[in-house]
């Protein structure tokens, strides 16, 4: 089971969970109010950060832990001993890519386990993973999955199953 972590309301903006206690409230009396969803379970935590030192002892039931985030350098929290998977959507424009770039730059120096999901507009991807590769080092690229415009096939081939239904 995976646990989602709504850090900035993203999840719940129409409609806020309830609860008496907010999240900080939650974790000192040892209880999460996870909202069950399709996949996973979620948790409106907003403002909650990855290294938060209560969390780690209540998230041990869970096989994921995701947080949903705004991924800025300033606030990329990492908990050690933990393998991190970083997913950013990089659209191409500077400051999405310089954004991405400083992550990268600060995963790969960080000394933690990670592996990095790249998505959005193809050649602003390739543009980071290319710099990355260089500047950063080439181990890098293990570490690297990029999967942008993956689905573009998968697209086409919805489009021509839908003609050839029609014919």
């Amino acid at each position: 089971m995976s646990l989602l972590i709504d850090t900035r309301g993203h999840l719940f903006t129409s409609s806020s969970p309830r609860s008496l206690f907010d999240w900080r409230h939650q974790l000192e009396r040892r209880q999460l109010h996870a909202l069950p969803q399709a996949y996973c379970e979620a948790w409106y935590a907003p403002g909650m950060r990855a290294d938060e030192p209560a969390l780690l002892g209540m998230v041990g039931g869970y096989d994921d832990v995701i947080f949903d985030s705004e991924w800025d350098c300033a606030d990329l929290a990492l908990l050690p001993d933990v393998a991190h998977t970083v997913v950013m959507e990089i659209r191409r424009t500077d400051e999405s890519m310089r954004k991405a770039y400083a992550v990268l730059k600060t995963l790969a120096r960080s000394g933690v386990t990670f592996r990095i999901g790249l998505l959005g507009d193809r050649l602003a991807c390739d543009h980071i993973q290319a710099a990355g590769c260089h500047f950063l080092g080439h181990e890098l690229v293990h570490a690297i999955f990029n999967v942008a415009n993956e689905n573009d096939a998968f697209a086409a081939l919805a489009v021509r199953m839908a003609d050839e239904e029609r014919a």
